[in-house]
């Protein structure tokens, strides 16, 4: 996680929303623990809404799928 996590400051330096939508979701991916995994996941889904990133949707569904997200399906 060393590598990812200077990855994810490097891309919050350079403002870089695309690549933290996907760092923080990899983020999510790497983690066993449900809570970081969701902290990682709002992250992403927060990048994704704010630039109106079609990933936005999938990130809800997996908060929802964990009770972090009312789901609207």
């Amino acid at each position: 996680m060393k590598t990812l996590d200077r990855q994810l400051l490097e891309a919050h330096d350079a403002n870089n929303a695309d690549a933290l939508v996907s760092l923080y979701t990899q983020a999510a991916n790497h983690t066993d623990d449900i809570d970081a995994a969701c902290f990682y996941l709002t992250h992403a889904y927060v990048f994704a809404l704010e630039r109106g990133d079609k990933a936005a949707d999938a990130l809800r569904k997996r908060l929802a799928a964990h009770g972090r997200e009312p789901s609207h399906d």
